[in-house]
């Protein structure tokens, strides 16, 4: 393998990271005023996580269904105010208990 594409590509690679975090701090010098953007730019973190745990949750297991089981528990667990070790504990308990049976 050659040294200069790899190189090449690791400069490219920083270059376009840096430009991500840099312009929007070149652009935007004030502080956003308006509320429509605030919101926005507030779920943006959450929108993001989402979409990237989500498939990952439904592909992990063995089933589709023991993985829909197991996302079940978790979302009902944590409407419940548990903390997050006994609301991992319970859906990985669920898909355990739902594999076995499958």
């Amino acid at each position: 393998m050659e040294i200069l594409p790899l190189i090449l590509h690791i400069i490219v690679m920083a270059v376009v990271t840096y430009l991500v975090r840099m312009v929007p701090l070149a652009i935007f010098r004030k502080k956003i005023t308006n509320r429509f953007i605030r919101s926005f730019l507030h779920y943006i973190p959450y929108a993001v996580l989402a979409a990237m745990t989500f498939p990952a949750i439904l592909q992990s297991t063995a089933s589709p269904i023991s993985a829909a089981i197991g996302l079940g528990v978790a979302v009902v667990s944590a409407c419940f105010d548990l903390g997050l070790l006994p609301v991992a504990l319970l859906s990985c308990a669920a898909v355990f208990v739902t594999e076995f049976f499958l």
